[in-house]
């Protein structure tokens, strides 16, 4: 009774939006049994509702799920929670979404639903269009595609045959990103050849993601035609999400030729249509742009209130706890993905053995008849026994060692962050007791030099009873300076220890470099003492403090000199002639981007391995020494500043990684 209360409250509301599509589809909802065409029905209809209402699409999919399992409809089932994690990605619980999609693309391979897999690999790419990360959902979006050639889109329900001019229109947009113009557009002109009808929501995304290429292209007017086309269309199809992004696109549009009225009057609009579909990627967005407007007319006010708004959804979207929930996920499916191989190579092994067992079984048989006749037989036969017996030892190795890996790999990530910890706590203990020394032995002759003072009072000698005093000021002033200094290491090891903030800071690239640079000398000395290297810097102090998250640069910094020293001191054992290890550091500025290079005269890496240097797990180091986390960390942190890191590498002559952070603050 409940569920029918609430469909008939959908179909109502339906009605005074005047919307057909969502009519027909709550009409045929009242009518139908508890079946699975009602799930086909709950989940299409979810998917209308999606853009403007995704409270009630969220409860559509729950219903279609619950239902799903109610009547053992298993594709049904994966089929709601891959439109549920679209919903969910759309309102920015991009955790959630990652995790629904992930699910499906398992299951669907499982249970061999090719299409469902499909519809999970498009909206997982879709995911990754939000991160930033291009590269990555263009892999999972021809994915689909492949699947979708192979599939006769006919068959598919009316909401499911949307889904493969999606994909493509996605990959369109992805190549746009990267920044090849021209495979985009291609990809476009597929979509728009594509032989089926399209909806409103699919019509407006395609012209929205022309609009944005033809604005690329310096294509103005045809830009403007197709953003003024996604309004009209939106204007009563509640697809508030197409008209945020069109709005949002008009407003640039209005700021390249420099009239920053309009284009302030269109990103309040696209804000305020983004609140409504609750698709805080859009919100973001016009938030960030309004603080620019804002800033550049001189009202402070409003450019704080949504700097903070601009703030907390970017927080809610890509914070801290969120990402780390996504780099779990995102570790569990390359884990996942390699269990799988080992799987298949494990099968394979079966396979094998199966097959051996057969043929000793027939070559048995062979043996038992020909026994009187052939004595020669029984040799053989022992023989393949003692391969069998092998193969059963082999198979039994392989589960063991797999088991040990899967426990490896569990402590991997907590023996990385404890290495970053132990490294600077090495540094700051070696480096803190310099000034404590100087402390100490300036305070030792202090006293001294007071002693005497009083016995020069007695003797009323008051010229050298004032040289004294001058000696004892000049101490306490090295005593103060000292004094300072260990107190600023103390502060940068709090700092560095506390949980980062996510929040970016004007900091001073420079200082930063040379700190973590002698606390990581001081780090790798602490442990060997026999160690020394030659550290060189070549810092460009023109350069102004740039806006950065001071503790997890501070951390790709302390990672890139630790391996550097590494590299240098295990260059250093093979006792080469002449050799002098030496690491050197240098910042410079360049079109507007801060370029900071690390480099060193060691083993260098070999040109075979190069590829993987950045991927989770992978290290050259021997076992025990390195988890294989920290230049892919490293990797991660500079990516979310919208920077990038390079490295070149000559075996046996040494390595250079390049950070690139954008702009600096005046």
């Amino acid at each position: 009774m409940k569920n029918i209360l609430i469909i008939l409250f959908l179909f109502g509301s339906c009605v005074l939006n005047g919307q057909k599509r969502i009519d027909s589809l709550a009409s045929q909802l009242l009518q139908s049994s508890e079946d699975s065409n009602k799930v086909v029905l709950l989940i299409e209809l979810a998917a209308n509702y999606q853009f403007h209402n995704s409270d009630t699409a969220i409860i559509l999919t729950e219903s279609a799920i619950q239902l799903a399992r109610k009547i053992n409809y298993v594709k049904g089932e994966l089929r709601a929670i891959s439109r549920q994690g679209e919903v969910r990605h759309i309102r920015g619980e991009l955790p959630q979404a990652l995790e629904s999609e992930l699910t499906v693309i398992k299951l669907s391979q499982k249970f061999n639903y090719p299409d469902v897999e499909a519809e999970g690999l498009t909206f997982l790419g879709t995911i990754y269009l939000d991160l930033a990360e291009y590269r990555q959902a263009l892999s999972h979006l021809s994915k689909a595609r492949k699947i979708y050639d192979n599939i006769n889109i006919k068959l598919l329900s009316e909401e499911s045959q949307q889904i493969p001019p999606y994909t493509l229109s996605n990959m369109g947009y992805a190549y746009e990103k990267l920044n090849l113009v021209d495979s985009a557009m291609a990809f476009y002109k597929l979509v728009l050849s594509y032989p089926i009808s399209f909806t409103e929501q699919q019509n407006a995304d395609i012209l929205s993601k022309l609009g944005i290429a033809e604005s690329r292209q310096k294509h103005y007017k045809e830009a403007v035609k197709h953003f003024t086309d996604v309004l009209n269309i939106t204007e009563t199809s509640n697809d508030f999400l197409n008209r945020s992004v069109a709005l949002f696109q008009l407003a640039l549009l209005f700021q390249e030729q420099n009239n920053i009225d309009s284009a302030i009057h269109y990103a309040l609009l696209a804000f305020k249509t983004g609140e409504k579909s609750l698709y805080k990627t859009a919100i973001l967005d016009a938030s960030n742009l309004l603080v620019k407007f804002y800033k550049s007319k001189g009202n402070l006010d409003s450019a704080f209130y949504y700097q903070e708004i601009a703030m907390n959804t970017k927080d809610s979207l890509f914070g801290l706890d969120k990402f780390q929930k996504m780099q779990l996920l995102a570790l569990s499916e390359q884990q996942r993905l390699q269990e799988l191989k080992e799987e298949q190579v494990l099968s394979k092994t079966r396979m094998q053995q199966t097959s051996l067992l057969f043929f000793i079984g027939i070559a048995f048989i062979i043996a038992l008849v020909l026994w009187r006749l052939n004595s020669q037989q029984k040799k053989v036969n022992n023989s393949l026994n003692e391969k069998n017996l092998q193969i059963e030892k082999q198979s039994e190795n392989l589960k063991h060692a797999f088991a040990e890996l899967k426990s490896t790999q569990a402590q991997l990530i907590q023996s990385e962050k404890m290495a970053s910890l132990g490294e600077l706590t090495a540094g700051i203990a070696h480096e803190i007791q310099n000034p404590l020394n100087f402390v100490n032995n300036f305070s030792e002759v202090s006293s001294e030099l007071i002693a005497e003072m009083k016995g020069e009072l007695l003797k009323g000698n008051y010229e050298d009873l004032t040289a004294i005093a001058d000696d004892v000021i000049q101490n306490l002033e090295k005593i103060n300076h000292h004094g300072k200094r260990a107190d600023a290491i103390v502060k940068g090891m709090l700092q560095h220890s506390r949980s980062s903030s996510g929040t970016k800071e004007p900091t001073d690239i420079n200082a930063l470099c040379d700190e973590y640079l002698r606390l990581s000398y001081h780090g790798l000395r602490a442990k060997d003492k026999s160690f020394n290297a030659t550290m060189k810097t070549d810092f460009n102090n023109t350069i102004s403090k740039v806006a950065v998250v001071p503790q997890d640069i501070g951390r790709v910094l302390l990672n890139l000199f630790t391996n550097a020293f590494y590299s240098v001191a295990e260059k250093k054992k093979l006792h080469p002639e002449g050799y002098e290890p030496t690491v050197t550091v240098s910042t410079k500025k360049e079109n507007h981007h801060i370029i900071i290079k690390v480099k060193d005269n060691g083993m260098g890496i070999p040109q075979k391995v190069l590829d993987k240097i950045f991927q989770p797990f992978f290290t050259t180091k021997p076992t025990g020494q390195g988890t294989g986390l920290g230049l892919s960390l490293s990797y991660d942190i500079v990516k979310a500043h919208g920077g990038e890191i390079k490295v070149e590498t000559k075996e046996g002559e040494g390595s250079m990684f390049t950070i690139v952070l954008p702009g600096e603050i005046k």
